[in-house]
């Protein structure tokens, strides 16, 4: 109980009726890209020895360039786009919320969510289980060999433990994607049908 009050915190309240595996695989997602961001910042920014330094004594390749806020920039960023997966089975993801200038209150259109949530899920689902297989097998995403990878050994455990779940972002997007949609739309329809209903009744003697 406690861990669920926990989470309905940190993710906003879940839309009655959605079924546990969507909150699960909502939560999942938001979480894909966690492990490769904290990878980054642990050993581009802060040096930990997750990569191999150069013998001749230089620190460990910048892989991602740029300056240690770049690293940390995209971290977040990274995660924050994850975590809007959560969006597709919370209220917030139904109704903007009140802080939001012109917006706050009003129903979000399906469109609106469906379409930006589609293209996540495609980009990532075309790109990193391509290129995490590749480097998985020792070459570039354009398929040229890579050498001089800079991990080995327990740091390659650590660094494809953190980078493989990125594998599993764009497909468990694209579910609750599919589910987000069918389930808005159902529901639309059952408002729209309603009043019909109600006037086919009999009334009460």
């Amino acid at each position: 109980m406690a861990a669920r009050s926990v989470l309905a915190r940190l993710h906003g309240r879940v839309v009655a009726g959605v079924p546990r595996w969507a909150v699960w695989a909502a939560y999942a997602t938001s979480l894909t890209a966690l492990p490769a961001g904290l990878w980054r910042i642990l050993s581009v920014d802060l040096r930990l020895p997750l990569m191999e330094a150069p013998t001749d004594g230089r620190p460990p390749p910048a892989w991602f360039g740029g300056e240690w806020w770049y690293v940390i920039a995209l971290s977040v960023v990274s995660e924050t786009l994850a975590f809007l997966a959560v969006g597709l089975v919370s209220e917030w993801g139904e109704v903007w919320p009140r802080w939001i200038p012109g917006l706050g209150g009003r129903r979000v259109p399906i469109l609106a969510a469906v379409i930006p949530a589609g293209l996540g899920a495609t980009v990532n689902t075309l790109l990193w289980p391509y290129s995490m297989t590749m480097i998985s097998i020792g070459r570039n995403v354009n398929g040229a060999v890579h050498t001089g990878s800079g991990v080995h050994g327990w740091q390659a455990a650590i660094f494809y433990g953190a980078y493989w779940p990125l594998a599993a972002w764009g497909p468990l997007l694209g579910i609750l994607t599919v589910h987000y949609y069918r389930r808005r739309r159902a529901a639309e329809s059952a408002d729209t049908e309603a009043p019909g209903r109600l006037e086919q009744c009999p009334s009460a003697a």
